[in-house]
């Protein structure tokens, strides 16, 4: 069981960062086809089983031990990733730097898919260059700001599922071209907070959409993957070359406050706390102080705007840096570092799917379907 717990956490962690798949980390650990199994045996009896409470039925049919133990490490895996290492707020103080690593990453997973379908004909890329086709366009026509209704998060949560299983391509991917990779990171990190009510009404949905997912799509991709195993690997990466369009690095990126103010007391620990540390304005969210409302009162007395402000991507549009003297562009966030940051990070994710490559390739998984 504690292993299955690690080996959750390691496709956790797979799946929090957009190019390396879930589904490819199951296959290194060698636990693959065994999850594959244990999800179909989640079906429709099961469920039925589950309502008319009979209990030992159920337990007996579902692998619940194993889904359980792998379940806790990969939800493990997304807790790290949004509060001790919080990448939703290092998108916006570092771009540069964290999509590199997911440019990089995603560019390893494209040339690795490319190993496993081996030597293609006309018909073969032919599927590639309509997948390029098919990527570019819905990246191009996805608007920056995306809905944030109920309707659209199930939408992302049933795609995003469908990729964290499959070999290949990452589930966080799929979120990164729906414009939800950070707003649902963002929620996750409000869960043990005083907002958990809020992240609730978005992660209920967006669970819930991962359910179906499971239970409808991961049977049509698995049943297409098993019939045209190629040519649907051609698809897939035609699709993720096409989309790197949007994961570039070097993005001018343009973005609408969003601002809820309340007053409060001078005396109150955030405002004290807000006179004496200066907020970053780069991060997501963020709050800062307003003008006193009755400054004529004594000090002790008087009433502060506290304004709390969350940035949310209204557009964005690549750009090539510049590279001779990177300190004076002021596109880049923090100049010169931005640059060299994000060619380091780009490298390590690149290097890094290499070595899982490797890793695949003396197992002999590469090329090796559901």
């Amino acid at each position: 069981m504690p292993f299955l717990y690690l080996k959750g956490f390691a496709m956790g962690s797979a799946d929090v960062v957009p190019g390396v798949s879930g589904g490819t980390m199951s296959l290194i650990l060698g636990i693959y086809t065994r999850l594959i199994f244990a999800i179909k045996s989640v079906d429709l009896k099961a469920v039925g089983q589950l309502f008319t409470l009979q209990w030992a039925e159920l337990f007996e049919r579902v692998h619940w031990k194993f889904l359980i133990s792998v379940f806790l490490g990969g939800v493990s895996a997304v807790f790290f990733f949004t509060t001790i290492v919080a990448l939703p707020v290092l998108m916006h103080t570092r771009p540069e730097v964290i999509y590199g690593l997911f440019f990089g990453l995603i560019s390893g997973s494209i040339l690795l898919l490319l190993k496993a379908i081996g030597d293609v004909g006309w018909k073969e890329l032919l599927i590639v260059f309509a997948g390029v086709g098919i990527g570019f366009r819905i990246v191009t026509l996805v608007p920056t700001d995306t809905p944030e209704t109920s309707l659209f998060v199930f939408l992302s949560g049933s795609l995003s599922i469908t990729a964290m299983v499959l070999p290949g391509i990452s589930g966080s991917f799929i979120l990164l071209i729906l414009r939800k990779y950070e707003y649902i990171l963002s929620h996750i990190a409000l869960l043990p907070t005083d907002r958990f009510l809020e992240a609730l009404s978005v992660l209920f949905p967006f669970g819930l959409g991962m359910v179906v997912g499971l239970v409808l799509f991961v049977r049509l991709l698995s049943w297409l993957l098993k019939r045209f195993h190629i040519l649907t690997l051609c698809l897939l990466v035609g699709f993720m070359a096409g989309s790197l369009y949007v994961i570039w690095p070097f993005q001018e990126r343009d973005y609408r406050e969003i601002v809820e103010s309340r007053v409060l007391p001078a005396d109150d620990p955030l405002v004290q706390e807000l006179k004496e540390d200066e907020p970053s304005r780069r991060r997501p969210e963020y709050s800062e102080l307003g003008h006193v409302i009755n400054p004529d009162a004594p000090d002790d007395e008087q009433k502060i705007e506290v304004r709390n402000v969350r940035r949310v991507l209204v557009s964005s549009s690549p750009y090539w840096p510049d590279w001779l003297d990177p300190g004076e562009d002021p596109r880049l966030s923090v100049g010169g570092w931005s640059l060299y940051g994000s060619v380091g990070t780009m490298l390590v994710g690149f290097l890094l799917v290499g070595y899982l490559g490797r890793v695949m390739n003396k197992k002999g998984l590469v090329g090796k379907g559901p």
